[in-house]
């Protein structure tokens, strides 16, 4: 009775493995690389100045602030003449007291949780009434440096809304929290105001050629993705093959003469040296030197 074999799928070259490894390990390696100067979330910033990297976590606990540069009041508040400010950093604001009693609040919690979906607003009186408008969302902000020279000065938290915006510059001071007292009002609708805080300062300074870097993330992707490689080649070859031993290994005969191709790339063959003289027959003659 005649029997069939299911056809066995080939494994791919290894010169065309080595280079789709490759071309994966570039594009993660690089991905990385990407990343690692400016990352984290909305208050994470890591910026690399003068050969060193300088780290901003501005929600991290701290021996004396336990969330960071956020309001432990779940908000900041600030007062001048008819006008009232209110923010929060790196989240929304959150009133157990004293909420915001205004019009026109629908965009930021409405008028019975005013305040409570959005980290920035502000009133102004309008006619005898206070009236509230959304200048920032967690959801639309940016954080950079205050001095883009000089990363020791502190950063910016900027939050936007639709018309309006808030710039929040939150100084270095590693001995004091001074809470925003003032602020300022620019063009049509964009707010600023700076207090002093720990958080300001930078968490950590480390030279930029220390750890692995992007070179040493390429090694590794490269290693783990040619391990699992052969791992699997292994297994799909011992179980489906029936091939034991080192007969299991994919590609065996390319990984044994590996050595042997590398040293024939990097190292020329030394070659006699010969050269050929024309007579007046045409014919060539080799002549050795």
């Amino acid at each position: 009775m005649p029997t069939t074999t299911e056809p066995r799928l080939p494994l791919p070259p290894p010169p065309l493995l080595l280079l789709l490894l490759f071309a994966a390990a570039c594009s993660c390696g690089l991905a990385g690389a990407a990343g690692g100067e400016r990352g984290g979330g909305s208050c994470d910033l890591s910026v690399e100045r003068g050969g060193a990297l300088y780290s901003f976590a501005l929600a991290a606990p701290m021996p004396a602030h336990r969330h960071g540069v956020l309001s432990e009041d779940g908000f900041y508040k600030v007062a001048v003449n008819d006008s009232t400010l209110w923010f929060q950093l790196c989240d929304e604001m959150l009133f157990n007291f004293d909420p915001p009693m205004c019009l026109n609040c629908e965009d930021c919690g409405g008028p019975l949780r005013c305040g409570t979906q959005c980290s920035a607003l502000v009133s102004n009186n309008m006619g005898g009434y206070d009236v509230c408008t959304t200048i920032g969302s967690l959801s639309k902000s940016h954080i950079s440096l205050i001095d883009e020279s000089n990363p020791r000065k502190g950063i910016v938290v900027k939050m936007f809304s639709p018309k309006c915006s808030i710039s929040v510059s939150v100084l270095c001071d590693s001995s004091v929290a001074q809470v925003p007292d003032k602020f300022v009002v620019s063009g049509r609708c964009d707010y600023a105001t700076t207090f002093k805080h720990p958080s300001g300062c930078a968490r950590s300074v480390s030279a930029s050629g220390s750890g692995w870097g992007w070179l040493g993330t390429l090694f590794i992707t490269i290693m783990s993705l040619l391990g699992g490689y052969i791992l699997l080649g292994a297994v799909y070859r011992y179980y489906f093959l029936g091939l034991h031993s080192v007969e299991a290994i994919p590609n065996l005969d390319f990984w044994i003469s590996l050595p042997r191709r590398i040293k024939t790339m990097f190292v020329p063959a030394t070659r006699s040296r010969i050269s050929y003289n024309r007579d007046g027959l045409g014919a060539y003659a080799p002549a050795n030197h």
